[in-house]
């Protein structure tokens, strides 16, 4: 149920707005209620039309400073960045700010991963040099100088600054194949949202793989306006591409590849996808559902450009409801 052990965030898409208007709409989403921050780490924007990919991680310790927010980031630390220097960057944001900061990992997109000429191998093969990815940057943080052979070749690595407290290694999974892989070893999930059945077999996978009492965090694809056509409208500019399958969304190359497969993809299809309502009360309805399901960390991302509103509403309308103590029993 609702309460006040949940958190609401903001999602800061990179990929969609310049640093600097990113800077400003998360001061405006920390005085309208929101308490906390997720950003996306992108060096593509996913399409033309989003036009788009400042670097995340400068962005994000200007954004803790100017603000109280907590943040995550999901990464990729297995081929742009080595997993040495993503955990270095991490263990930099954590030691500045204790206890505000955790770090999503993920098995990458070529969109982004590709820029390094590299083969771009197979899911299993990601999945694997992303655990030793995550066990790298573990290993890190807690002192040790690393060598490694395998997938990923590190050499006497050693963090000389550290956290007091590592932060958390969430594990990113869209499929609930992958979410019980993770289940074993990351800190806890996040996914996105989907249909209630769906989310239940991602969540329950979870747990199944050992993730039983581990936090769930959510990114929640929303289209909100104050009318229901420019919610509708808004969301097939800008986000027709990501409701492409998993497969098509980590094996092509570049912007423009993603935008010509959703070429023929309609705006009733986006709105059948992503949550698109100008009614608050029917967003309210969506996210107690996942509320009810475990998700204790929501992070919600308005897809169209209508940001400024959407801050304002939700931070009247739809935060109060979700974040609040349930009432009492009367005696």
């Amino acid at each position: 149920m609702a309460g006040s052990e949940v958190t609401i965030g903001y999602h800061a898409s990179h990929e969609q707005f310049p640093p600097g208007a990113l800077l400003h709409l998360a001061q405006r989403a920390e005085k309208a209620g929101f308490q906390s921050m997720l950003s996306s780490d992108h060096f593509n924007p996913w399409t033309p039309a989003q036009g788009e990919s400042g670097f995340s991680w400068s962005w994000l310790g200007a954004a803790l400073q100017a603000t109280s927010l907590s943040a995550g980031v999901v990464c990729a630390p297995v081929q742009r960045y080595h997993p040495a220097i993503a955990a270095q960057a991490a263990a930099t944001l954590a030691e500045m700010f204790p206890g505000r900061f955790f770090v999503a990992v993920g098995s990458g997109q070529l969109l982004n991963e590709g820029i390094t000429g590299d083969a771009w191998p197979p899911k299993p093969e990601r999945n694997d040099r992303l655990l030793e990815a995550a066990t790298i940057m573990r290993r890190l943080w807690v002192g040790e100088t690393v060598t490694t052979t395998g997938l990923i070749r590190t050499v006497e690595a050693h963090l000389h600054t550290r956290p007091a407290e590592p932060p958390a290694l969430i594990g990113a999974a869209l499929s609930p194949e992958t979410a019980e892989w993770l289940g074993g070893w990351a800190d806890g999930l996040i996914t996105t949202a989907r249909p209630e059945k769906q989310l239940k077999k991602i969540v329950e996978a979870f747990h199944r793989g050992g993730g039983a009492g581990k936090p769930l965090y959510l990114k929640v694809d929303l289209s909100y306006a104050r009318s229901h056509e420019e919610a509708v409208q808004g969301a097939h500019d800008q986000w027709r591409a990501n409701i492409l399958s998993g497969p098509v969304l980590e094996n092509l190359r570049t912007p423009e590849q993603l935008d010509a497969a959703a070429e023929f993809i309609t705006a009733e299809e986006v709105a059948s996808e992503v949550r698109t309502s100008a009614d608050l009360d029917e967003h309210i309805e969506w996210l107690k559902t996942d509320i009810e399901l475990g998700f204790t960390r929501l992070y919600l991302h308005n897809v169209n450009r209508e940001q400024e509103a959407f801050i304002e509403d939700f931070g009247r309308g739809v935060l109060p409801a979700l974040t609040r103590p349930a009432p009492l029993p009367a005696a």
